[in-house]
């Protein structure tokens, strides 16, 4: 797999959210991981950042944050230029989809952790 650094927005330390199992995905399958959240805590070692840090190399954004939320984050994602922004289920949000593909980021409507066990990362 090629290097696709990742950050999952939305990350939280508990082992029961998606965005935890997210983490762990990545990890396991060799993908450097930048997990910002809210809380404060850590994922297989690594610090959820709870601070808006800005990155050159981030190739994928993925969401786990519902659509009200995101709109505090639109200008600081669009301004790492991802290559690509995952919408995972419950974070469709029509408004940011349409801004991320004028700045020509692909929107994808799927599930990370389906796309990292069927190899379609």
């Amino acid at each position: 797999m090629t290097e696709k650094k990742t950050l999952v927005l939305g990350a939280s330390p508990n082992p029961i959210r998606f965005s935890y199992k997210a983490v762990k995905s990545l990890q396991r399958h060799n993908v450097p991981v930048v997990p910002v959240g809210i809380k404060k805590g850590e994922i297989g070692g690594i610090d959820i950042l709870t601070d808006r840090p800005h990155m050159d190399d981030i190739h994928t954004v993925t969401l786990y944050v519902g659509p009200a939320r995101q709109k505090d984050y639109y200008s600081y994602l669009l301004s790492l230029q991802p290559s690509r922004i995952i919408f995972n289920p419950g974070t469709e949000n029509r408004e940011f989809m349409e801004m991320a593909r004028k700045e020509s980021i692909e929107v994808l409507e799927d599930c990370t952790l389906i796309m990292l066990n069927a190899d379609r990362y």
